[in-house]
């Protein structure tokens, strides 16, 4: 049985590259941990995800990250779902997530609600700088706008809900679309984006109304990137200057080796380094065309 995963090994050399890069944000981010004391299932090795989120936790600690995000799908249901299991689950990932130093923030994926509600779910998190947790949400850090959505509703408007809903079937509906462009409107300097679902492609899952959404984002002009979870394998496109990096998923694969978070660095000029850690893909990438330098 593992007990404990060791860090990844802390290059001085790759320190050294950190503190040359300079940048006006770093931040930390992982996604799809799945967290469930249950048996593993296909490539998912529910138990370990409290490891490897610890190993995590510790690794961004180490970096001290402005801020920790995780993407969604923090946890998992037993087979069949037992809602009181869920909340059990839910509490015990979450207790290891706010072990970060830093700042720390939630996106909500299709398996947060799949035996329990949104209310439910969200009465048992904390994002750091709010009385209670929101579904969707905005914040600044260093001169840098962060927006985070919620794609979890159906294509008929409604919440999902104790797993009422068909993961396929993703949705941000008019009144959360309203709200982002009014947000984007306020919004001073450059933007990075949130969401558990992917808004780009055009499979099983991409969020039904992507296009319209990538409209309002792009509409903007100053939209960095948007960071997703949701497709396991991760993925990068960049879609009309907009950077759409995936991360891999925690959950998949056994073993220390198999974990999966990276760290952004946002750079004066608006370029964005990505370093992958474990499984995650490094990037770098450059400054899209149409966002003017500070």
């Amino acid at each position: 049985m593992i007990t404990a995963f060791s860090q990844p090994l802390t290059l001085a050399s790759e320190l050294k590259e950190m503190k040359k890069m300079k940048s006006v944000l770093r931040f930390g981010m992982v996604t799809d941990a799945h967290y469930a004391d249950r048996d593993k299932w296909g490539t998912r090795f529910y138990r370990e995800s409290v490891l490897k989120m610890r190993e995590c936790i510790d690794f961004m600690n180490q970096r001290r990250v402005d801020f920790l995000i995780e993407l969604g799908d923090f946890k998992d249901e037993d087979t069949p779902p037992l809602e009181h299991n869920t909340l059990k689950y839910l509490d015990a990932i979450e207790a290891v997530f706010q072990q970060a130093d830093a700042r720390r923030y939630h996106v909500l994926g299709n398996h947060d609600l799949d035996s329990i509600s949104k209310s439910q779910f969200l009465s048992r998190i904390r994002n750091s700088g709010f009385s209670r947790a929101l579904n969707y949400y905005s914040f600044d850090i260093n001169g840098v706008h962060l927006i985070v959505l919620d794609a979890n509703y159906r294509s008929d408007g409604l919440d999902y809900d104790h797993g009422n809903f068909d993961w396929k079937d993703s949705s941000l509906p008019p009144e959360q679309i309203r709200w982002l462009k009014k947000d984007l409107a306020a919004a001073h300097g450059p933007v990075i984006v949130f969401v558990h679902q992917q808004l780009c492609g055009e499979d099983r899952f991409t969020v039904k109304n992507a296009a319209a959404v990538r409209a309002v984002l792009e509409e903007s002009g100053q939209v960095l990137a948007v960071f997703q979870g949701h497709h396991h394998s991760g993925g990068y496109e960049l879609i009309n200057r907009i950077h759409y990096y995936t991360l891999k998923a925690l959950v998949d694969g056994s073993g220390a080796e198999n974990n999966a978070y990276a760290v952004v660095d946002v750079n004066a000029d608006n370029s964005l380094v990505i370093t992958g850690y474990r499984r995650a893909e490094s990037r770098d990438l450059n400054r899209p065309a149409h966002m003017p330098r500070p």
